[in-house]
């Protein structure tokens, strides 16, 4: 049987919708929800560029509004699955690994590096502490199983979830191969097919990028680490970086792109 593969060609599509990182931030994310069910058009397809969940307090609730988005673009449009794409940000990656605790050689230290970097924020949303988790990190391999797989049993009882995390992708592009889709960045020197992790954890200077890479005119991305980007500026840039840090200013950023790599708008949350 053919392996899945963890990229997709976004068809047939007359515009792309893209949304940047969400952190959790529910009131954010519903802003953005609105203003795309406005306006989305037969023949538009929509991709989040990862890092849904994290930081925020409400990572489970956002996850269900971002289902729910998804339910009511294809009830409407009679979008197929592939039509909207849901990207791996650094926060699925890293909660797909506590998914898989049992099997990690340090646990304890795996989680507390995790923990600081905003993973707890998702488990405390399906009602899970910190202490917790803690505690069942250094209890052992048999009871760190039972702990995950009773964690599977609580994402598995809201509905769609278990299925985002089972159906994530890597990249998304177009099938001009002019615009490219992705989390975080791409190491110019290699293939879509050796990027190894570095679609969610960055590579180096790939903020300052700005020349085409293979045949993509356009690579639209949904985080980076630095603050200076201004949403205006990334009209005149190869790369276009749909976040802002500070984390704290809660915006979420979205755009909406051509086949052929043109921006045609970009938004804000209000």
């Amino acid at each position: 049987m053919e392996k899945e593969s963890n990229f997709v060609e976004l068809k047939n599509a007359s515009r792309i919708w893209a949304v940047g990182s969400i952190h959790s931030n529910l009131n954010s994310f519903n802003s953005i929800k609105d203003f795309i069910l406005k306006n989305f058009k037969d023949g538009d397809k929509l991709i989040f560029l990862g890092n849904v969940l994290g930081l925020g307090n409400q990572s489970k609730e956002t996850l269900t509004s971002l289902l729910n988005l998804r339910s009511k673009i294809m009830s409407k449009f009679f979008i197929k699955p592939d039509g909207i794409i849901f990207l791996r940000g650094a926060q699925e990656e890293m909660f797909s690994k506590i998914l898989q605790l049992h099997i990690a050689p340090n646990p304890v230290e795996i989680v507390n590096w995790m923990f600081s970097h905003g993973v707890d924020k998702t488990l405390n949303s399906y009602g899970y502490s910190n202490s917790e988790v803690l505690d069942i990190a250094s209890s052992g391999t048999v009871s760190i199983s039972k702990w995950t797989s009773k964690l599977n049993e609580t994402i598995i009882r809201n509905q769609g979830h278990k299925e985002y995390f089972l159906n994530l992708k890597h990249a998304a592009y177009s099938s001009s191969k002019k615009i490219l889709f992705v989390n975080r960045g791409v190491d110019t020197s290699r293939p879509l097919s050796a990027q190894n992790d570095c679609f969610w954890w960055g590579y180096q200077n790939f903020s300052k990028f700005n020349n085409p890479y293979n045949t993509f005119i356009r690579i639209v991305r949904g985080y980076q680490s630095n603050s200076n980007n201004e949403l205006e500026l990334a009209k005149n840039q190869v790369v276009c970086t749909l976040f802002k840090q500070p984390f704290s200013n809660k915006l979420v950023f979205g755009g909406l792109f051509n086949p052929n790599g043109d921006i045609e708008e970009l938004f804000q949350s209000n």
